[in-house]
């Protein structure tokens, strides 16, 4: 029998065959999963990503809360259309800390992933309280309650505490003064301030819904949506980016 034919013996016999996949699958399997055993993390660090300041996780958690994910996704795809509309792709180590990730599967609404200073903090307290005026077309429900609810703070350290224990790297003494830092990003004049900006570098600091003298969710939700996509200077990747879409 030729070298050519050998493979008959796995045609006419289906034990023979079903050995034979369980071996090929056995050895596939483990060159994919072996490397994950002594690489310590399969995300390349990026420079400028931190984990979110108490302000920024408070409005993360009140984006979940009120289902903002099913309608807006944080993640830019390599294809050309999504680039051009939406800005650079999105890049493994920005949801590193997201617990859980806000990828998404559906776009009703745009993507957010690069919405950080794209628009003003009063075009996103306008558009939150009733979207058609800003936008005329969106079929966006408005969310006006985020204006006058007080935001909750007694849990914040809590919260950063809980994330350290799934991996993001908040320090004992983020996790201290996270209740302090929360309230000096919206206080330019708090004497917290170096600290906040020692602990989480890019901070944008300022009363986000516009009222000083309120701390609201409103407050918490576009500090959010104005971190996003600010914390990596992506004109270090312009050039993979070209050759990625050519």
């Amino acid at each position: 029998m030729s070298m050519m034919n050998k493979h008959a013996i796995f045609e006419k016999n289906s034990i023979v065959l079903t050995v034979g996949i369980l071996i090929v699958v056995a050895i596939g399997g483990l060159v994919e999963l072996a490397p994950n055993f002594y690489l310590k993390s399969t995300i390349e660090k990026v420079e400028g990503m931190r984990p979110y300041t108490p302000l920024e996780m408070a409005g993360r958690n009140i984006f979940i809360r009120e289902g903002c994910y099913l309608c807006h996704s944080q993640m830019i795809r390599t294809l050309r259309d999504e680039v051009e509309r939406y800005g650079h792709y999105s890049l493994a180590a920005e949801s590193m800390y997201d617990h859980p990730f806000q990828w998404g599967s559906k776009r009703t609404g745009p993507d957010l992933a690069r919405v950080g200073g794209k628009y003003s903090d009063e075009w996103h307290h306008d558009h939150l309280v009733n979207p058609r005026s800003v936008v005329p077309e969106s079929i966006m429900p408005g969310y006006p309650w985020l204006a006058e609810y007080p935001l909750e703070i007694t849990d914040v350290s809590a919260d950063l505490a809980t994330n350290g224990i799934v991996g993001v790297p908040y320090t004992e003494e983020m996790i201290e003064n996270a209740r302090a830092d929360l309230l000096a990003q919206t206080d330019p004049d708090s004497d917290d301030i170096d600290g906040l900006e020692e602990r989480y570098p890019g901070v944008q600091i300022r009363a986000f819904d516009g009222d000083p003298g309120r701390l609201t969710e409103m407050d918490a939700v576009i500090a959010y949506l104005q971190m996003l996509g600010t914390l990596v200077d992506f004109s270090t990747y312009d050039d993979q980016a070209d050759v990625n879409l050519r």
